[in-house]
């Protein structure tokens, strides 16, 4: 980091439309504290977010009513004042036919991914020019259903990430135990399937994060609490599986679901939250073959870690507790990967995400 350079902190949250949901946020490097900068009501429920460091954008989904009554997804797009840490909303639009989970842009900055848990759907949505929400380009809808009977009896995507070289959308769908791959063509504005990776049966994949060397993917699923790696093929843009680890201590035995997974700058150390355990799990990674080894697992300082994410530099990291109203820091170390609390959190309503990012001010 640069003395030109502030890093913020951008939290969604479950919220009713007179409540704030959206926040931006200052970190303190050295004590690892948050200090409020901006709030935003006016959205239902803006729990994901997706930040574009060099347009200056923030952009979030939200929950809305069509004009024939029923819930539908929308997006919404922010100015971002780095200088003072605050946003301005731009505007906002409605876009797939059911509530969404999970907000994406591609690297080309041309478009926004929302893929709706509820409806079994994954949307194309385009932006403007000038970074402010377009029209809904394509639908895909998912079809059928997984080994679980009440978790898996329909579609379920839940998140959406692009490869490292940007070619390749890869949809987690939970309810089906499948990856599906896609890419965009821009010439007809449409997803286009380019192939699909089963998980084993009742994994429920939820979240994926790529190796930063390119060669490996990992999935945290959240229905059996388990992480899988997988080969990739960035010229085929194809998965496959190499193994999969439990996220939970072996004397675990109440219940718990996954949710979120990143892995360090250096790809040396893998991270995933545990709700119902409450906590993060490390591993370290073996960057030759992507083998995974149990470092620890630590108190999340919380219930129910929906989301967390770690600082751009890897010094620190950021856990959202949706059940106890928290978003709490942590020291990370980077040579052991080991997580120390700081002692430092703020009290947010309901939060579900966190964003980090360094901006030039």
């Amino acid at each position: 980091m640069t003395a030109q350079q502030k890093l913020l902190v951008f939290a969604g949250s479950y919220a009713e439309l007179e409540g704030n949901g959206v926040y931006s946020y200052t970190f303190n490097e050295q004590t690892g504290a948050l200090t409020l900068q901006d709030e935003f009501s006016g959205l239902k429920n803006p729990t994901f977010l997706n930040v574009d460091v060099k347009n200056r954008k923030l952009y979030s989904i939200g929950e809305t009513t069509s004009a024939a009554g029923a819930k539908v997804g929308e997006a919404s797009a922010f100015e971002i004042d780095p200088v003072k840490g605050t946003f301005t909303l731009l505007n906002r639009a409605e876009n797939v036919g059911a509530t969404t989970c999970h907000i994406q842009r591609d690297p080309s900055d041309r478009y926004l991914i929302v893929v709706s848990y509820h409806g079994g759907m994954v949307g194309l949505v385009s932006l403007t020019e000038d970074g402010r929400i377009g029209e809904l380009l394509d639908v895909k809808q998912h079809e059928g259903k997984g080994a679980h009977p009440e978790r898996q009896d329909r579609p379920h995507p839940h998140s959406s990430f692009f490869s490292p070289d940007g070619r390749f959308l890869f949809v987690q769908d939970l309810g089906l135990d499948l990856i599906r791959v896609y890419t965009i063509d821009d010439s007809k504005g449409q997803l286009v399937l380019h192939g699909e990776t089963k998980t084993h049966a009742g994994a429920g994949p939820r979240h994926l994060t790529f190796h930063p060397n390119g060669k490996f993917a990992f999935v945290i699923n959240e229905v059996d609490s388990s992480i899988t790696s997988f080969a990739y093929d960035a010229e085929a843009g194809k998965l496959t599986e190499l193994e999969s680890v439990p996220t939970l201590p072996s004397d675990f035995t109440g219940e718990n679901t996954t949710a979120e997974i990143a892995i360090s700058g250096d790809g040396a150390y893998l991270y995933g939250s545990n709700r119902g355990h409450d906590s993060i799990v490390v591993y370290a990674v073996d960057g030759a073959n992507s083998k995974l080894s149990l470092v620890e697992h630590v108190s999340a300082e919380g219930e129910h870690p929906r989301h967390f994410a770690l600082t751009p530099n890897g010094d620190h990291m950021l856990v959202a507790n949706r059940d106890t109203n928290n978003i709490v820091t942590f020291k990370v170390d980077k040579a052991s990967g080991r997580l120390t609390y700081t002692g430092q959190q703020v009290t947010v309503s309901k939060p579900v995400c966190v964003q980090p990012f360094y901006f030039s001010v």
